[in-house]
């Protein structure tokens, strides 16, 4: 009896070594990853993959759009935008904002169903960097582990900067000079207050507001974000 359970706490033993192991890889892999991309720009994001994948379902020749653009030629205004609309205390926390995710808690509670997120601009560059959209507490926990990661190696101005340049905008729109080519015909530089208010109240829903872009809501939304704009802590 004493042989069966020494052998069975050895094999218990030897899969959680092994278990710990891969998790250790694995996240190894990830963090090698956003030491590259502090240097370096991602030609394609985890996000981006799964959404040409889903657009070659109907049309097998889809192309995303998608345009890299440093982050001194982008619209100090979209900047300014996004922080209000996304994330009002990016430049504060350190990867999680607390209040916010409570708040969210308690928004979705009181609703009976999911629709308030509270997630930062960091962890939202993990998922479109490394994951997919799937809702999982596997996911949530992967994301939050690389958003410590960002916060670790890289600037704010960096996390902005890809975050900027990675995120959907529309139906295979990425990134802030695709989505000012697609809506308004101009550059990322030259986005003007309106614009950039109408682009980030977009960002929940991008995908429907680029066929919906006459939406009440949208433009009550949009206005919102213009009178937050001024307070708006870029980095």
């Amino acid at each position: 009896m004493k042989a069966v359970i020494v052998r069975t706490w050895s094999i218990f033993a030897s899969v959680v070594t092994i278990a710990v192991l891969g998790v250790l890889v694995i996240e190894a892999w990830f963090f090698v990853h956003v030491i590259w991309w502090d240097r370096h720009n991602p030609a394609m994001t985890s996000f981006m993959e799964h959404s040409l994948e889903e657009l070659r379902t109907k049309n097998p020749r889809a192309k995303l759009q998608q345009y890299w653009v440093p982050y001194s030629r982008i619209s100090i205004h979209l900047k300014r935008a996004v922080i209000a609309a996304e994330d009002a205390k990016f430049t504060m926390h350190e990867g999680f904002d607390w209040e916010g995710i409570q708040v969210a808690i308690e928004k979705n509670q009181r609703y009976g169903r999911p629709i308030a997120g509270g997630s930062t601009i960091s962890q939202q560059l993990a998922k479109n960097l490394f994951l997919s959209g799937e809702r999982s507490l596997v996911r949530k926990a992967q994301e939050a582990a690389i958003t410590v990661m960002l916060e670790t190696v890289m600037s704010k101005q960096r996390i902005y900067e890809l975050y900027l340049n990675v995120v959907e905008w529309g139906n295979g729109i990425y990134g802030v000079e695709a989505a000012a080519r697609h809506y308004y015909g101009v550059s990322a530089a030259a986005l003007d207050e309106q614009q950039s208010a109408r682009l980030a109240a977009m960002l929940p829903r991008p995908r429907f507001y680029d066929y919906s872009r006459d939406s009440p809501y949208l433009a009550e939304y949009a206005d919102r974000i213009l009178a937050r704009m001024p307070d708006a802590q870029v980095p």
